[in-house]
């Protein structure tokens, strides 16, 4: 699993986690839609700590900084 995700990438994902969990344990978001919203949270924090986003690699993407040769 080569790194796709840059860190700004994965600020985003976990604020927007921490931001489905509030929703869902303060009761703003419940039944279906708050558990696709866990869900999605969890797969959110989980691709952020290993920086590889599976929906990035068919399509080549990648949010991470490209290195120069003189940063190497």
């Amino acid at each position: 699993m080569k790194k796709n995700m840059g860190t700004v990438d994965k600020v985003i994902r976990i604020l927007l986690a921490v931001v489905f969990a509030a929703l869902y344990f303060t009761n703003v978001v419940t039944g279906s839609w708050g558990i696709v919203l866990l869900i999605l949270g969890a797969v959110f924090l989980l691709t952020s700590f290993v920086s590889f986003c599976p929906l990035y690699a068919p399509f080549g993407l990648s949010t991470c900084k490209v290195k120069t040769t003189e940063e190497k």
